[in-house]
């Protein structure tokens, strides 16, 4: 036989797509190596007392607290109709032009004394209050998802390296959805900060996967407060739910008071709208600040994400003093255009006179003297 031989050709042509094959095979591999790591551990309530015991967990899972202020999702989180929205109506969902971002100022100088955020894009930004500084929610990946190859970008780039943060006293956490607890960037932060972790009741499991040393981690159910020196945090509630995986809440989420000897400042972390707002209103206010989640909401999950209209009710609930958005701009996150939140909150809050401060990515913001508004985002989408 020759090498024209037909039955040569099928051999060899199945040979090469076998090799095409497992080379594609090879490079998904590769490229979804960290997934089950990203995934975390899940949290055994048999041998842990604390989430067994917690008020908020029951039959097997954690649970919201029953509300009748919280808006009912318009049918299931995800349907048909849901699905076809995320895939074809993506007209807007992210900007055109680049997103201007600053580097903070204010390098090599101590904490401020006042009150002082610096807002990094999403919802990862640093509190400096009295001389502390509390990290939040901190993602430094160019994806919000368990593979670094798949999920949602950056739309814009980071201001500052993470190993370029000054010092701080405490990274907060309020949940483990993957734009809020990122792997990659908890590991960098084991290397570059000696800081402690304080965490919602499960997260802990995660933690000490990736790497973060016992004596770093702080796991706290809602209402209960941790004391660092003069800064205490208290995790308090959120309207939410948690997961990493196909597998629902069996972590806590949770939003944060940060409370220095005279000042506080407010985290919601995300949120439906709720009766808790006015609650630690009540408890914990009122607040210098409060750094409101406005962005990735949709009737379908109106239980789960507010609204920018949402937000301005629950500043107010908590005598919230300067309103300073946050879960916006950096990831395409939900189904409205890109500017849509920020523009609502903006109209929203001038109908309200609530005092309010949009940070371009990076950018410091003075709580005493905030800047006024310059509607920066305008013409990027």
């Amino acid at each position: 036989m020759t090498e024209a031989d037909p039955t040569i050709s099928r051999h060899r042509g199945r040979l090469l797509a076998l090799t095409a094959l497992a080379a594609a095979a090879g490079a998904a591999a590769w490229a979804l190596r960290d997934v089950p790591a990203a995934f975390g551990r899940r949290p055994d309530p048999e041998r842990d007392a604390r989430i067994r015991n917690s008020p908020q967990f029951a039959n097997g899972t954690f649970h919201n607290t029953p509300s009748t202020l919280a808006r009912a999702a318009e049918g299931p989180t995800v349907d048909r109709a849901t699905v076809r929205r995320m895939l074809f109506e993506r007209a807007g969902r992210t900007p055109v032009l680049p997103v201007p971002t600053v580097r903070p100022d204010g390098e090599g100088r101590p904490p401020a004394e006042g009150v002082e955020i610096v807002w990094y894009g999403h919802a990862s930004a640093l509190v400096e209050l009295e001389g502390a500084r509390v990290l939040l929610d901190p993602i430094w990946s160019d994806r919000c998802s368990p593979s670094e190859h798949l999920g949602p970008k950056r739309l814009h780039p980071v201001p500052v390296e993470l190993e370029e943060l000054p010092a701080v006293d405490v990274v907060l956490i309020s949940h483990d959805h993957y734009d809020h607890l990122d792997m990659p960037t908890v590991k960098r932060l084991v290397r570059s900060q000696s800081a402690p972790f304080a965490v919602p009741l499960g997260i802990g499991g995660h933690l000490r996967r990736w790497g973060v040393p016992e004596h770093r981690i702080i796991e706290l159910d809602w209402n209960e407060t941790c004391t660092l020196g003069e800064l205490t945090v208290t995790l308090t509630s959120a309207h939410h739910f948690s997961g990493r995986s196909l597998t629902r809440n069996t972590t806590l989420w949770g939003s944060w008071v940060i409370a220095g000897p005279t000042r506080k400042v407010f985290y919601t972390g995300d949120s439906g709208y709720f009766e808790g707002y006015a609650a630690i209103g009540a408890e914990h206010g009122p607040f210098d600040a409060s750094l409101v989640q406005i962005g990735a909401y949709d009737a379908a999950w109106a239980d789960i994400h507010m609204t920018p209209e949402d937000a301005v009710l629950a500043h107010r609930d908590l005598d919230g003093g300067l309103l300073v958005p946050v879960h916006w701009c950096t990831f395409n996150l939900g189904l409205h255009r890109w500017s849509e939140p920020i523009e609502r909150l903006v109209g929203e809050a001038k109908a309200q006179g609530v005092p309010l401060v949009v940070p371009r990515p990076g950018e410091r913001v003075d709580v005493a003297d905030p800047p006024e508004l310059d509607h920066w985002w305008e013409g990027l989408a």
